[in-house]
């Protein structure tokens, strides 16, 4: 059985997975090839490290959930921002330091690809680096006899079917990558150049995935691109045609009763149709990751972002109004060069409006190669990391006063096991929790749960900052 051990990230954190199998799983009669895995960043950086641990079980290899025990230890970095470049340096850095005598340290992903040099002065003894467009290569580098890195031209790896993939996540939902690489061009962002042009599945692709996952019993399935709103437009789909359409092909190529979800989808790529789909089928989770970064409309053109605040702000009330109980999650960035005073207590004002449930705040990170990088009026450290204090604390006080709204209220639950701190309480999410990312409802009542990754009707009876409380009906 896979198992994830992964931290509770906070809203401005990146997240850090350790993906490990537990070793009474496998059996293979091998000694000296037990693999480690550490997966670092987002969500499709994880169902790269399934794809290379699937590739790696089917050789022969033994997966353990020991560091110290392992011979081969990989880690899949990030190379987003130069926070997720350190934590890539620091975590390769603890596996040196903690691994057994002669195991082997290898770093793929992002950061191998973009800064590879980086890490290889820094850690001689690092024994290869594989690029992220490379991860079907994994055999070639924990079998290599001598230090080395294979990073091709290719900056991101789409698996198409082709090569096994081993799921990490819990049994009752997986994570669904539809395509990789973006479009868009925001000044502040590097993904363009770390994971290069769009590459979209093809609808076939995606419904033979989403019947494979059904299938081994997965009730929750989600879907995750750079940018949903962009699928298939490499294909030839338009605006209007594209995500709509393969969505819909998802919903009827199955009768099943699951949870589909969808993450990062740009407010620019909110059509109507969406919007009536998501009406129309309850499998879609009433519940959207849109990145909106600001909401003044200097900073979002300088951002390069193609919306206005009015765009934003229409898109934000179509949703509320013909889908009331919809979640709706983003991200927002502060310190952006040339946000002034007034600009971010703008941003401000629009986090007290409540039209926002979620909210992930990040801090301006100046990355060479990006246009923001070369603006003027570069805003000083201490005071970016003011307003991530401020803005953090402003929407904390929403999302308490939001959940308290759910006092009384009955929700369906799926409950996924213990609380990671006490056997003695349960943890589950609502549709309006994505797992790793948002809060939990803590269940202090489950003599009625008879079995794990199952739905059940839970009353919310108290809060907890991010989390809910309740209890099994």
């Amino acid at each position: 059985m896979l198992k994830v051990i992964q931290r509770k990230n906070k809203p401005e954190e990146q997240a850090k997975a350790q993906v490990h199998l537990e070793p009474a799983a496998w059996d293979f009669g091998t000694t000296g090839n037990k693999v480690f895995f550490i997966s670092l960043g987002c969500p499709r950086n994880l169902v790269d490290t399934e794809v290379m641990i699937g590739i790696l079980l089917q050789a022969g290899f033994e997966a353990t959930g020991e560091l110290k025990d392992a011979d081969f230890i990989v880690i899949n970095t990030c190379g987003f921002l130069e926070s997720s470049r350190q934590e890539s340096l620091d975590t390769i850095g603890e596996a040196l330091k903690s691994r057994k005598k002669n195991a082997k340290v290898i770093a793929t992903g992002c950061m191998a690809q973009s800064h590879g040099d980086l890490i290889r002065s820094t850690f001689p003894d690092i024994h290869y680096l594989l690029g992220s467009g490379d991860v079907k290569e994994i055999l070639r580098a924990v079998e290599a006899k001598e230090h080395g890195a294979y990073i091709s031209s290719a900056k991101s790896f789409l698996e198409m079917g082709e090569v096994p993939r081993t799921l990490s996540t819990p049994a009752n939902y997986a994570y669904l990558k539809i395509a990789e690489g973006c479009r868009k061009r925001c000044a502040f962002c590097k993904i363009p150049s770390i994971k290069g042009p769009l590459k979209s599945k093809t609808i076939e692709q995606v419904v033979k995935e989403v019947s494979l996952l059904l299938n081994n019993g997965i009730q929750e399935i989600i879907l995750i691109a750079q940018d949903l709103g962009d699928w298939g437009k490499d294909l030839g789909y338009s605006k209007s045609q594209g995500l709509v359409a393969l969505l819909q092909a998802i919903l009827n190529s199955t009768d099943q009763h699951f949870w589909l979800r969808l993450l990062y989808l740009y407010p620019d790529e909110i059509s109507e149709e969406l919007i009536a789909l998501m009406k129309k089928d309850t499998r879609i989770c009433h519940y959207l990751d849109m990145p909106l970064q600001h909401i003044n409309d200097d900073i979002l053109k300088a951002m390069r972002r193609t919306t206005s605040k009015q765009e934003i702000m229409d898109t934000l009330s179509s949703l509320r109004r013909e889908i009331p109980d919809i979640v709706i999650r983003t991200s927002l960035m502060v310190g952006f060069p040339g946000e002034t005073e007034e600009q971010f207590e703008e941003l401000c004002s629009f986090v007290k409006l409540g039209l926002l449930d979620d909210v992930g705040i990040f801090k301006f990170s100046k990355e060479e190669g990006t246009h923001a990088a070369t603006l003027p009026e570069q805003i000083a450290e201490e005071v970016k990391q003011e307003r991530l204090v401020k803005l953090s604390d402003l929407q904390r006080k929403q999302v308490t006063k939001k959940n308290k709204k759910f006092i009384g209220k009955q929700l369906q639950v799926i409950v996924e096991g213990y609380h990671p701190e006490s056997n003695l309480l349960m943890r589950g999410r609502y549709y309006g929790q994505c797992p790793e990312i948002d809060g939990m409802v803590i269940i202090n009542d489950g003599r009625k749960v008879k079995a794990f990754g199952k739905h059940y009707n839970v009353q919310i009876t108290d809060v907890t900052d991010y989390d809910l409380i309740g209890r099994v009906l």
